[in-house]
């Protein structure tokens, strides 16, 4: 076999574990399918995401929980260029904001890892349609490997009652 032919064998060969281990992109148009307001209601539980769509590269949005209209979690929450690489950046209730670097950006799924913070340390938002997303913080508790689901529903973005 000819040292050319060997090398395009090399290169085709290769260039699938390329694309599976690449970057994600610093665009998050990808991420764009998130944008709008979306909610979890569980009895008396009511929980509100809200994102902006992509615009100057970075998405903003915020989360609020509420059990019978009373506020009992509240998230700022940021996606965009943090470090050199995309980010998802949450402020929960006043805490100090968390970064998750961005390992998959697509038109189905997004994930963010931070190996370093306690809980969660793997954030999944999961596309299941049009309107409805599946949310997942993963990670240890109480010594062993724990994954909760936010089950979220497109709904209308609304200012009052």
């Amino acid at each position: 076999m000819s040292i050319r032919a060997i090398a395009l064998l090399l290169l085709v060969a290769s260039t699938p574990l390329a694309a599976q281990t690449a970057a994600p992109s610093h665009d998050v148009s990808r991420a764009g399918w998130v944008s709008g307001c979306w909610e979890l209601r569980a009895g008396a539980r009511v929980t509100q995401e809200q994102w902006m769509a992509p615009s100057g590269g970075v998405m903003l949005g915020m989360s609020r929980t509420t059990v019978r209209d009373t506020v009992r979690e509240w998230e700022h929450l940021y996606l965009g260029p943090t470090g050199g690489r995309v980010a998802y950046v949450a402020k929960p209730s006043g805490q100090a904001e968390t970064a998750f670097p961005a390992v998959q950006l697509s038109d189905s799924m997004l994930v963010f890892e931070n190996p370093a913070h306690d809980f969660p340390q793997r954030i999944v938002y999961r596309r299941r349609g049009s309107d409805s997303l599946i949310a997942r913080i993963e990670g240890p508790r109480g010594g062993q490997m724990r994954g909760i689901d936010f089950p979220y529903a497109r709904v209308a973005c609304g200012g009052g009652r």
